[in-house]
């Protein structure tokens, strides 16, 4: 076999191998960076929900003081009438 036969059969079979391999490493990369941004968009909905909790705590309390404010300045009111 000459060596020029040889180099062309190496070369065959290399670009063979890579034809098979390339769509393999395509898909790899691309479910790695997919899984990438769904942990980064997990992150900030796990962080968004516990800033709705913070925002939900902070407007009953709000709540709470402004019923408590009003029976105070009601029961002022009445009071000042009589």
């Amino acid at each position: 076999m000459s060596p020029i036969k040889a180099l062309f059969i190496v070369l065959g079979i290399l670009f063979i191998t890579l034809a098979l391999l390339m769509p393999k490493i395509y898909l790899q990369n691309n479910i790695y960076y997919v899984s990438k941004d769904i942990n980064q968009l997990n992150a900030q909905y796990i962080s968004l929900k516990e800033e709705n909790k913070s925002l939900k705590q902070q407007h009953e309390d709000a709540l709470f003081k402004n019923q408590i404010m009003d029976s105070l300045i009601l029961e002022n009111f009445y009071n000042n009438d009589n």
